[in-house]
């Protein structure tokens, strides 16, 4: 039936063109973004667990921030052990010396001054950030981050490694006493002695030489560890990132693809209104 009033054919193309028009808004808005789920209203189970995965990503990279200063602090501990390591082991080459007739005893006695005056350079030096793990200013435990960690509850926690500074310090908090070099730096044996006192000297030395090779396993483990977990954290910061893009990211040919067909559909569209509009003119056409 053809109607002045209500143009069902017109109103009908209209719809069409409305939806098509909304389908077009919501394609370009994917291609300038780049993104499928933009926002809630798009999908919100998706939108949702990307926002979470993203603040997780963030907090991840701030792990791996720690984690870079952790593995400096160990790996100047670790340097400074391996050099205390090197001075002792001469110290002990020096009192073995000793031992042997004709030695000028007193030029060893320097030497071994000198090597003392070095490992307390090499102790005290052995800081990053002003935190020294070979002369601790306090008792505590020293800890490097080594993790992020979300439970399958959604409860988060930062996760670390402990390092007992105050067990392997090669001093206490004054340097020159106490850890585990204090009995060799500040002893008052020459090697000008006797043969018992210079095998007292090489006990002492070489108790000191097996806590600093003690000391030193411990660091490397720890090293290697936070070495691991600086490579994992950058791999599982790559796949959240990926896992992430395949919820909410558009397919760019996808998208394109079904931008040029809606542009035909708009067309027609605009065309079959333009031709429901016309049958309101051919109606006066009857009355001619």
């Amino acid at each position: 039936m053809s109607s002045i009033m209500t143009n069902s054919s017109a109103l009908s193309a209209l719809a069409t063109l409305r939806s098509i028009n909304n389908d077009m808004e919501t394609t370009q808005d994917r291609i300038s973004t780049g993104y499928r789920v933009g926002a809630a209203k798009d999908n919100a189970a998706y939108w949702s667990i990307a926002t979470t995965m993203r603040s997780d990503n963030q907090a991840i990279s701030s792990v791996e921030d720690a984690l870079g200063m952790g593995a400096a602090k160990v790996d100047v501990a670790y340097a400074g052990i391996e050099a205390a390591i090197d001075i002792v082991s001469e110290i002990k080459a020096k009192v073995t010396a000793a031992n042997e007739e004709g030695v000028d005893k007193s030029k060893v006695q320097e030497e071994i001054d000198q090597l003392k005056k070095q490992l307390l350079s090499v102790a005290t030096g052995a800081s990053f950030n002003g935190e020294n793990w070979l002369v601790p200013d306090d008792t505590a435990a020293k800890t490097v981050v080594t993790g992020f960690v979300r439970d399958a509850s959604g409860g988060v926690k930062v996760t670390t490694e402990s390092y007992d500074a105050s067990t392997h310090a090669l001093f206490d908090a004054t340097a020159g006493t106490g850890g585990i070099l204090g009995d060799i730096y500040d002893a008052t044996w020459t090697v000008d002695s006797t043969t018992a006192d210079l095998a007292t000297m090489l006990d002492d030395v070489q108790t000191a030489l097996d806590s600093l090779q003690t000391a030193g396993s411990t660091l490397g483990s720890l090293s290697k560890r936070v070495e691991l977990q600086e490579d994992f954290a950058s791999k599982l910061s790559d796949a959240l990132e990926k896992g992430v893009g395949r919820l909410v990211d558009a397919d760019m040919n996808e998208e394109s693809t079904r931008l040029k067909a809606l542009q035909t559909q708009q067309q027609l569209g605009i065309q079959a209104l333009s031709i429901a509009n016309s049958n309101s003119q051919n109606i006066l056409s009857l009355f001619r």
